[in-house]
């Protein structure tokens, strides 16, 4: 399964890239494979595993925010290994056949 999910620190102000950091690092840190971009963190792997780094990545924001918002969104397909690559593949292939 893939997950991408945003956790977002309220009540701290409007820069929150460091407390982003901390739920980032948890996700690396994770071993799963995984990419960050502007608006979400993908991470995959299976169920137990990718919802206990979300949870962990959460609580590393809690610890320093008052109130925490989590957005998530999951892409659950049984036996589709290494998606988060050939998901993009896939795409830049009909890019460049076009």
């Amino acid at each position: 399964m893939i997950v991408a999910f945003s956790v977002t620190p309220l009540g701290v102000g409007e820069d929150v890239g460091e407390y982003v950091a901390d739920a980032v690092r948890v996700v690396r840190e994770s071993g799963l494979p995984n990419r960050t971009d502007a608006m979400f963190t993908s991470v995959e792997g299976e169920w137990d595993a990718v919802m206990e780094v979300v949870k962990r990545a959460v609580a590393a924001v809690e610890e320093r925010a008052p109130r925490v918002s989590l957005v998530l969104k999951a892409d659950i397909r049984p036996g589709v290994t290494d998606g988060l690559t050939a998901k993009v593949e896939t795409v830049e292939r009909h890019l460049s056949a076009g």
